[in-house]
């Protein structure tokens, strides 16, 4: 299965969101806990190894960097990403619809 086409889990979900816009590690911290209200954290193992991987895949690139400095990298989602980051939107409100159906029994 391509890898574009399987949920996204929901700290990529957010590291995406967070960087449609040029932002460092901490800043994507800060971020995803304001989205969620706190119930999302993201602590420095988890974001590190994400961001490896969405480097990895294409869906994020480095966007400026300052060397020596781990802090100073900032990211950017790619044009891949974002649509990887459209399908998983289409893929939750075609789950967020067919779960309403279940209020029709409640």
């Amino acid at each position: 299965m391509d890898s574009r086409n399987q949920p996204l889990t929901e700290a990529l979900f957010y590291i995406l969101l967070a960087s449609r816009k040029p932002v460092h590690g901490y800043g994507i911290i800060q971020e995803v806990d304001e989205m969620t209200g706190g119930r999302v954290h993201l602590g420095p193992g988890t974001l590190y190894g994400a961001i490896s991987s969405l480097l990895d895949k294409g869906w994020i690139v480095l966007y400026s960097a300052q060397p020596g400095s781990r802090k100073k990298k900032e990211y950017v989602i790619t044009p891949a990403g974002r649509a990887v980051f459209a399908a998983e939107m289409d893929r939750l409100r075609e789950l967020a619809h067919n779960g309403r159906k279940m209020e029709d029994f409640a």
